[in-house]
C-alpha cells in the first residue's frame, strides 16, 4: 500500500520531516503554511506539487492519508482534531497539545476513529539509543538504580534571540521543559520501561526581558538588527528536576536553552547494579558502557555489533556515522510501515498520542512542583 503525505508548517522541523519522507520514497503531495502566499512560496522552493490554501482544502484531499503537523504548539489540538475527524492519520510534533485536557481529548478521539496518531519523539531512534534499550531490557547492566542527564542548548542565550516558543500563548506555559525536557524524559522512560512516579522541580527564567523583532525569525536563526520591542518573558529558560521512577530508581534531569556552546546536547547515564550506559547526542555514534570489575567499553555504531532488536535502526555499516536527520527517517519508517501493514489493532512500537499525553501530565506536575516548591506525585 503506497501512502501519501502532506506537511503543515514549512519551518525548520517541517523541512526535516520532508527530507526524511523523501529518503523513504514516500510521496509528499503538498505543503500548508500560515497564509496562501507562504504556502505557495514554500511549495515552489521545496519542489512540491501543491500549495494548500487552507486546512480545509488539505482535509478534502483524498490522495493524502497521513498529515505531519509541524506548527506552533497552540495549533496542534485544533489541527489534529479536524484531521482525525476527516479520517487522516496524524504525526504531530511535540508537545502534542498545550495541556493534558487537550491531549486527553485527542487520545479519546483517536480511539473513536481507530486511526494512527504518532508524536515526534524521534531521539529514541538513534541507533545506539535503540541498542541501549536492548542492553537494559536484556539485563546487561542489572537492576536500574540511577537515571541522570541533561539536554542543553544555547540558541536563546542572548536577550536579542527570539522565537515563537518564547510566547506562552503560542508555545505553552513551559518552554525548555516542554520543548527539550520532554524529549529526555520520554527517552529515559522508554529505555528503562519505567515511568516517573513523583518529582521535585526548580524552574528559572534566566532572561525575564527580551527584545522581540518586528519581523519573522525562523527557528535556530539569528535575529536581524532591525527594530525590536521589549517584552517580559514568563517561560522557563532552565529547569532541574529530581525524579523517582516506578522501578524505584532515582534520577535528575537538567535542561537549558541558555548554556553557551551547547548547541543541542542530550546526554543520559543509566547506572545499574552491574554496569552503566551513557550516551551523548553530540557524539551519537558511540555508547559508553561502564563496569567496576573490568575495563569500560565504548561501543561504536555498527549493526554487526548490535543486538538484533536494534540492528534494523542502523541504516549504514560501521564507520559510517548516523545522526539527527536519520532519527526522523527511522521513526517515519516505523509509523508508515505500521499503517501500510493494515492491522491498526497491533501493538505500536513508536511514540503515540498516549505518549504525548503522558508527557503533558509530566509537564503539569513539573509546573505544579516548581510553583509550590514541593514534591508532586505524577498524575495525582
Amino acid at each position: 500500500m503506497q501512502l501519501h503525505a502532506a506537511i503543515v508548517g514549512p519551518g525548520f522541523v517541517g523541512r526535516a520531516h520532508l527530507e526524511a519522507l523523501r529518503r523513504l520514497g514516500i510521496p509528499v503531495q503538498g505543503m500548508l503554511a500560515s497564509t496562501p502566499e507562504r504556502s505557495k512560496a514554500a511549495a515552489e522552493s521545496l519542489h512540491l506539487p501543491h500549495a494548500y490554501q487552507s486546512l480545509e482544502e488539505l482535509v478534502e484531499d483524498q490522495s493524502v492519508q497521513l498529515v505531519h503537523l509541524c506548527t506552533p504548539n497552540n495549533l496542534h489540538f485544533a489541527e489534529a482534531s479536524q484531521l482525525l475527524r476527516a479520517g487522516k492519520h496524524v504525526l504531530c510534533e511535540k508537545p502534542l497539545a498545550l495541556d493534558s485536557r487537550e491531549s486527553a481529548t485527542l487520545v479519546s478521539l483517536l480511539k473513536d476513529t481507530g486511526l494512527v496518531g504518532a508524536v515526534t519523539y524521534n531521539l529514541r531512534y538513534y541507533p545506539l539509543c535503540q541498542e541501549a534499550r536492548a542492553l537494559v531490557q536484556g539485563g546487561a547492566i542489572g537492576q536500574v538504580k540511577l537515571i541522570h542527564g541533561s539536554f542543553l542548548q544555547d540558541w536563546l542565550l542572548f536577550p536579542t534571540d527570539w522565537n515563537w516558543r518564547l510566547d506562552a500563548k503560542l508555545g505553552g506555559e513551559l518552554r525548555a521543559v516542554s520543548d527539550i525536557g520532554t524529549h529526555w524524559l520520554d527517552l529515559v522512560a522508554w529505555l528503562t520501561s519505567s515511568k516517573v512516579s513523583e518529582l521535585c522541580a526548580d524552574l528559572a527564567t534566566v532572561l525575564p526581558t527580551r527584545h522581540r523583532p518586528k519581523g519573522r525569525v525562523e527557528t535556530f536563526q539569528k535575529a536581524g538588527t532591525g527594530e525590536t520591542v521589549e517584552v517580559m518573558i514568563s517561560t522557563d529558560d532552565y529547569a532541574s528536576v529530581l525524579l523517582h521512577f516506578e522501578n524505584e530508581a532515582r534520577g535528575v534531569m537538567t535542561v537549558s536553552q541558555v548554556s553557551p556552546g551547547r548547541k543541542a546536547r542530550l546526554w543520559f547515564e543509566i547506572d545499574g547494579s552491574e554496569g552503566s550506559l551513557a550516551f551523548d547526542s553530540e557524539s551519537p555514534n558511540h555508547l559508553w558502557i561502564g563496569r567496576r570489575d573490568r575495563a569500560c567499553e565504548v561501543l561504536p555504531k555498527d549493526p554487526a555489533l548490535q543486538h538484533p532488536e536494534s540492528r534494523g535502526y542502523a541504516a549504514y555499516p560501521g564507520g559510517h556515522p548516523e545522526g539527527y536527520p536519520d532519527t526522523f527517517v527511522q521513526l517515519f519508517k516505523d509509523v508508515y510501515g505500521y499503517v501500510a501493514a493494515g492491522d491498526l489493532r497491533a501493538p505500536r512500537t513508536f511514540p503515540t498520542f498516549e505518549t504525548g499525553h503522558e508527557e503533558l501530565v509530566l509537564c503539569e506536575a513539573i509546573a505544579e512542583s516548581a510553583q509550590n516548591r514541593r514534591w508532586v506525585s505524577v498524575g495525582a
